[in-house]
């Protein structure tokens, strides 16, 4: 696979769980079910501008590499949303992947992007 630049983090804000809407907490609720499904490093989940969800974990395969959220958004845009309401990553990291960042704002420059850690605590969240 060739190399591809590095894309930069987004270090989120930090937000109060109970600042989350009822339907952004089912999105924590769907990415850490994703994650642990399967044991990946990452679980994502987005909702598009029907309120459709759409859950993924993260791929490392020898041939393809994708973040939780990648995935997310490519499974939205493959059942045909063209905007996202939302996002939510479920990651160890204290920082939100900059590949991840970018395919959400492909769709939408001014979703919340949620980061929680495993447990589902809300980190905190990235507006840009």
């Amino acid at each position: 696979m060739p190399d591809t630049p590095a894309a930069p983090t987004a270090q989120p804000t930090p937000t109060e769980a109970a600042a989350l809407s009822a339907e952004d907490g089912k999105l924590v609720v769907l990415a850490r079910g994703a994650r642990a499904r399967v044991g990946a490093v990452e679980g994502a989940a987005v909702r598009d501008q029907d309120g459709r969800t759409y859950a993924a974990a993260s791929v490392a395969l020898p041939s393809l590499t994708l973040t939780a959220l990648q995935l997310a958004v490519a499974s939205a845009v493959a059942a045909g949303a063209s905007r996202l309401e939302a996002a939510v990553v479920v990651t160890e990291a204290s920082t939100l992947d900059g590949a991840g960042h970018a395919a959400v704002r492909d769709l939408a420059a001014d979703a919340p992007i949620h980061v929680a850690a495993p447990d589902g605590t809300v980190l905190g969240t990235v507006t840009q």
